[in-house]
């Protein structure tokens, strides 16, 4: 409509100026006339080539005027050209559609020649009509024609910008739905800079990271009920050799009974932890049972567990700075300090160092630093280093510190990596220090 209003405005201000023209050409014949005066036939031809009834041109001192024995003597409506408003062409163009070219119509409009005050013309509307409506009717069928164009190339444009890429999503969000494990056709990430494009590779890249971690579980889940079935028959098979150690107890001889005190040691927590992990349904473990033990022991039974004393060939130390006396679950911290210090020994081999230290803050807060002298963590493996089955070193489960840490979490304390490098590598444990009475 912004398109046609206009144009059956503008076609029909032409049509009727054209006429005027021709009209003002077939003046200049009469003014070459003698007494301005032209044969009926000359006469009939000049308005049949204008395609007017009559014409009136007035100057200052006469008028011409063709036409004058067959001018109608009613005329149905007066138009003037000479300024018009497109509103008012707008108006005309819809009157004469409506009239259906029925009517008589003079014109008024600007004249060409000079001295010329006024042009008029007399005109049958009928020719005008039939031009209109069918201008009219080439203007709809050519606004259909461009209408169904362009609704097709909108179409295909949103079927390939928007459906497509949008139905491809909804099929993978649907397919993963069903078989969240399952790995889809892979197909290549979207290259588009709009949402839809960040979408698309959004959704390929959570699928991905959960389709890992769902494989991540089953795989857990089974080692879980793997794990359970060894340690039932781990905690049988630990009692037989608990009750063989209570037998080398009895035996009377100074390394008998030296040997035979941490292998007991050993094998109590061993059965202690099967019993445990049993009675929990999971390899998590329980609530910290927290009493004052002094930590000197506990570090002293966590090398003699892994026979550090006995090594010619390798250092073992431990400092602190006064008595510490720690409010903790002895068990659950030597587990802790057993996991560290096995690292570091078997990071290092022959010839290493572990040195302990511990000290006290004024609040209570207890610091312990295992320190050893390795060739330290490589970068890449820093960040996922609590994390379990993530080991720097070969062979390992990486199950170590990550145990460490949900013990030293539960204790309500923090372990992190305080230093490592080409001179070793320093762990730090906090443990809160607390209000209970010793």
């Amino acid at each position: 409509m912004f398109v046609y209003l206009p144009s059956i405005a503008t076609f029909r201000q032409d049509y009727i100026g054209t006429r005027l023209e021709n009209a003002q050409i077939a003046v200049l014949a009469l003014e070459e006339a003698p007494n301005n005066m032209v044969s009926p036939q000359l006469e009939q031809r000049l308005l049949r080539q204008s395609g007017v009834i009559a014409i009136i041109v007035r100057r200052e001192d006469k008028s011409l005027v063709l036409g004058f024995d067959v001018m109608p003597d009613e005329v149905n409506a007066t138009y003037d050209l000479r300024n018009p408003s497109l509103g008012a062409l707008i108006m005309d163009a819809f009157d004469t559609l409506e009239e259906g070219g029925d009517r008589v119509i003079r014109v008024i409009g600007d004249p060409m020649l000079p001295g010329t005050r006024m042009l008029e013309v007399t005109m049958d509307e009928a020719g005008l009509y039939r031009a209109l409506a069918n201008y009219s009717n080439n203007v709809l069928v050519l606004a259909i024609l461009t209408s169904i164009f362009t609704g097709i190339l909108v179409y295909l444009a949103l079927h390939w910008l928007l459906v497509r890429p949008m139905r491809r999503i909804k099929d993978r969000i649907v397919a993963f739905r069903r078989q969240p494990e399952a790995v889809q056709g892979r197909s290549r990430f979207s290259r588009r800079p709009d949402e839809i494009g960040l979408v698309e590779r959004e959704l390929m890249r959570m699928q991905d990271e959960l389709r890992q971690n769902l494989k991540q579980k089953s795989h857990l889940a089974a080692l879980g009920e793997a794990v359970a079935k060894i340690n039932h028959d781990l905690r049988n098979i630990l009692a037989t050799a608990q009750l063989a150690s209570d037998a080398l107890q009895r035996v009377d001889h100074p390394g008998v009974q030296k040997v035979s005190r941490r292998l007991v040691s050993a094998v109590s927590r061993a059965v202690a932890l099967c019993e445990s992990t049993i009675r929990h349904g999971k390899a998590d473990d329980p609530l910290p049972e927290k009493r004052w033990s002094p930590l000197e022991d506990i570090v002293r039974d966590v090398a003699l567990s892994l026979g550090l004393p006995e090594r010619e060939d390798f250092s073992f130390e431990y400092f602190e700075e006064e008595i510490i006396q720690i409010y903790a679950d002895p068990e659950q911290l030597h587990r802790v300090l057993l996991n560290l210090c096995r690292n570091a020994y078997e990071v290092q081999g022959t010839g290493g160092t572990i040195k302990v230290r511990a000290s006290r803050d004024s609040d209570g807060t207890v610091h312990i630093r295992i320190h050893d002298s390795g060739p330290g963590i490589p970068e890449h493996v820093r960040p996922s280093l609590f994390k379990a089955f993530s080991s720097a070193r070969a062979g390992g489960t990486g199950l170590g510190l990550a145990t460490a840490r949900d013990i030293v979490l539960a204790h309500g304390g923090q372990i992190v990596l305080e230093d490592t490098g080409p001179e070793g590598t320093t762990f730090l444990i906090r443990l809160p220090g607390d209000e209970v009475e010793r």
